[in-house]
C-alpha cells in the first residue's frame, strides 16, 4: 500500500495499479456484489476514533482503503450515485474489516472499526481521482 497524488479510475475495473483490478497480492476471493471491489473509502474521522479509544494509529498505507475521506458521511452515500472529483460512483456496501488486516499490522483494531470499516464503491464513469476532489453527491 502506497499513497498516491492521483489514481486513474475504470468502470467496472477499479484503480489502475489496485490490487484487486490487476489480481496481484492479497484479496480475498470470496465473490461479492457487483462492482464492491472497484473502490473502497474510508472516514479520517473513523480512524481518529479508533485512536481516541484505543491509542491505536492506523496509517493510510495500513487501514487497506483505497481513499481517505475527511468531513463526509459514508453510509448515507450506500445506494447513491455521488461525485469524486470527475469520477461517478455509487456506494454498494458496508466495508468491515477483515482478520487480514489485524494479522498484516499486528494492531486489534477488527472491533474498534465494525461499523467504521468505510464504503465500498462501484466507478460508474472513469476518470481520474486526485487528492483533495470533492465527493458530492448527484442530484
Amino acid at each position: 500500500m502506497r499513497g498516491l497524488a492521483s489514481a486513474e479510475a475504470i468502470p467496472g475495473e477499479g484503480l489502475v495499479g489496485d490490487r484487486y483490478r490487476e489480481g496481484t497480492g492479497f484479496y480475498s476471493p470470496i465473490p461479492t456484489d457487483p462492482g464492491a471491489r472497484e473502490l473502497t473509502l474510508i472516514g479520517e474521522e473513523s480512524l481518529a476514533a479508533v485512536l481516541n479509544e484505543t491509542g491505536i494509529v492506523l496509517g493510510p498505507e495500513e487501514h487497506r482503503r483505497n481513499i481517505t475521506t475527511r468531513a463526509i458521511a459514508l453510509e448515507p452515500l450506500l445506494g447513491k450515485r455521488f461525485y469524486i472529483g470527475e469520477v461517478i460512483c455509487e456506494g454498494v456496501r458496508p466495508c468491515p474489516p477483515c482478520t487480514h488486516l489485524e494479522q498484516i499490522t499486528g494492531k486489534h483494531v477488527m472491533k474498534p472499526l465494525i461499523h467504521r470499516g468505510g464504503i465500498r464503491v462501484r466507478i460508474v464513469a472513469g476518470g481520474w481521482i486526485r487528492v483533495g476532489d470533492p465527493i458530492q453527491e448527484l442530484v
